[in-house]
């Protein structure tokens, strides 16, 4: 008696994705993104897509090449998420991908409350602080405090208006013009390694 096909998860191995198809996905994702930040968040969204829809692999083709199909996705899902942050951002960090230090909406890419004080920290991260600390030593004393206190201490905006004796139309300017210069500074230093 012949056993009809097993259910397509049964032939499918989650916990050796990484292992067995990590680098493949990571080499293809950077052949197409040439960022390799890009390219290990591209895999990353890619295993977690394919743990979603397991259950939806029909078992017909390899496992390789249905998480490759959905790696292809995710690639073109991130360049159009890039493409729209460029734009929004008046595509002035097209050159350098790694100068993005804020969103669209002004809100840091990491937090620098959690990288900060990691033990893991290396040298690349002491530079960037002692950089950074140089950008924002070139700030306006007022830009620079309500920098600090909205970004690394976490106040909120009603407590920094009250701190400062500001309006909350004026803490928004003195934020875009601390964001704007600091981008500035930081991208010349990566570009010249150089806080100016």
């Amino acid at each position: 008696m012949t056993h009809p096909n097993p259910r397509p998860s049964a032939t499918i191995h989650p916990s050796e994705w990484l292992d067995r198809h990590g680098d493949s996905l990571y080499r293809f994702a950077l052949s197409r993104l040439r960022n390799p930040d890009a390219a290990e968040e591209v895999v990353q969204e890619t295993l977690v897509a394919a743990w979603g829809a397991r259950e939806q692999y029909s078992g017909q083709g390899s496992e390789g090449a249905w998480l490759l199909g959905i790696c292809k996705r995710k690639v073109v899902d991130y360049v159009r998420r890039r493409s729209r942050l460029d734009a929004a951002s008046g595509g002035e960090w097209d050159a350098d991908p790694s100068a993005n230090f804020f969103d669209s909406k002004g809100n840091w890419r990491f937090d620098p409350r959690f990288t900060r004080d990691r033990p893991e920290a290396n040298l690349e991260s002491e530079e960037f602080w002692r950089a950074f600390r140089g950008c924002l030593d070139g700030l306006p004393s007022r830009q620079s405090s309500v920098f600090v206190l909205r970004e690394l201490d976490g106040l909120s905006c009603p407590e920094i208006c009250h701190e400062m004796g500001i309006t909350s139309s004026n803490l928004w300017v003195l934020l875009h013009r601390a964001r704007l210069h600091l981008t500035r500074c930081m991208k010349r230093y990566l570009e010249q390694g150089e806080a100016a």
